[in-house]
């Protein structure tokens, strides 16, 4: 049986991070993620703490040992968000073991100036982290 694509319509709208139940219900799996994505990336206690902004190296023990309880903030998960479609971008874009190492390797690119990628984003924030993301989506056409 042949089955028709029809057109699904708009994407859902994005969740509503600033309201407290979305970003409790959104907490749990965007801690599972950042904690699996910071061992294939072999992020340090630090590096993962600086791009997820206001989490203390002593929360991310707690997060990585599954203790933690709380709710991340607005930004955390914003953070988290931009990290994972990066993470996501770059399977797409380059085989392993490239995928995994780009984040750590310097680029000559414009964006980076000789400097890591995982550098930028520490340095630059939300912005940074966001325009890196743009870049693996236009490399691999999705922009």
């Amino acid at each position: 049986m042949v089955q028709l694509l029809t057109n699904p319509g708009p994407p859902p709208p994005s969740p509503n991070l600033a309201d407290a139940e979305t970003r409790d219900r959104l907490t749990p799996a965007a801690v599972d993620g950042v904690v699996k994505l910071a061992e294939i990336w072999r992020l340090t206690s630090a590096e993962t703490c600086a791009l997820l902004g206001d989490v203390s190296e002593r929360t991310w023990f707690r997060m990585k040992k599954g203790d933690w309880t709380g709710t991340l903030s607005q930004d955390v998960l914003t953070r988290v968000s931009a990290i994972v479609g990066l993470f996501k971008g770059l399977r797409l874009l380059f085989s392993e073991p490239l995928c995994d190492e780009w984040i750590r390797l310097p680029n000559k690119g414009p964006l980076y100036r000789g400097r890591r990628p995982l550098d930028v984003m520490i340095e630059g924030g939300i912005p940074m982290m966001i325009e890196v993301r743009r870049h693996i989506d236009a490399l691999r056409g999705g922009l």
